[in-house]
């Protein structure tokens, strides 16, 4: 495998592995946009950990994060729209096979 596809899958795959990850970007999906929101549709989840994972989600350039005026919305990114859709392609396969 090149560096370059190498480094991808394993973006990716750390991605893939962080709890929460797959619930949050499913929340986004389904129009959950404000904190407020992710929160409510996410179940157990804590504000440290959204705050946490948002982060990551951010800074990976997974998500985006809009503020206009004293609200804050969050998007997915084309990234974050793929992974989605891996996420949803993995769900199926689950279904399927067990």
């Amino acid at each position: 495998m090149s560096t370059k596809v190498s480094d991808g899958f394993q973006i990716v795959q750390d991605l893939i592995k962080l709890r929460w990850v797959p619930e949050i970007l499913a929340s986004i999906e389904a129009g959950n946009n404000r904190y407020s929101q992710m929160l409510d549709s996410i179940e157990y989840i804590s504000h440290t950990e959204l705050n946490r994972k948002l982060s990551i989600l951010l800074d990976r350039e997974v998500i985006d994060k809009t503020i206009d005026g004293r609200n804050t919305y969050y998007s997915l990114l084309p990234f974050g729209e793929d992974l989605v859709h891996v996420f949803h392609h993995l769900e199926e396969l689950g279904e399927r096979y067990f």
